[in-house]
């Protein structure tokens, strides 16, 4: 038999007909419609939902992450006092206050906080200053590049 429109079908056992629930005695599903007897589940339109209060335990369950992380680093500030830890005429850069424990090693910017009087000659690389602060590391004779 050949192939054509008129006689194109599914293959048998492929698609089962809708049973019908609720149709007597005799269908295999009457009366109670397979829900069994009284309650809230066997009535039309039964069933409890998903009320606010399951949705308020789910959401009490997740992490409190409140705010924000900035992606950008805090910049570490450094006092004259923490200068301390430097003879003169050594150089100050990033990686000489991270081994002195100045600031962590994480720190990925630092600056150089402080007005008023500083005596050490130090050379200072890949530092920020504040205003005062520069003024009073130029008189002691020291550097900035």
């Amino acid at each position: 038999m050949s192939l054509t429109l008129n006689n194109l079908a599914p293959k048998h056992g492929s698609r089962t007909k809708k049973f019908r629930i609720g149709r007597g005695p005799g269908s295999g599903r009457g009366k109670t419609a397979g829900k069994g007897t009284k309650g809230q589940k066997s009535r039309t339109g039964g069933g409890k939902k998903l009320g606010l209060k399951g949705l308020k335990q789910m959401l009490l369950s997740f992490p409190k992450n409140r705010g924000f992380r900035s992606r950008y680093a805090k910049v570490a500030t450094v006092t004259f006092n923490r200068l301390a830890a430097f003879q003169a005429g050594e150089t100050v850069s990033l990686d000489t206050l991270r081994e002195k424990g100045i600031i962590s090693r994480t720190d990925r910017e630092a600056k150089v906080v402080g007005s008023g009087t500083f005596d050490k000659k130090l050379n200072f690389e890949g530092i920020a200053f504040t205003v005062g602060a520069k003024a009073a590391i130029e008189t002691a004779g020291g550097t900035i590049k």
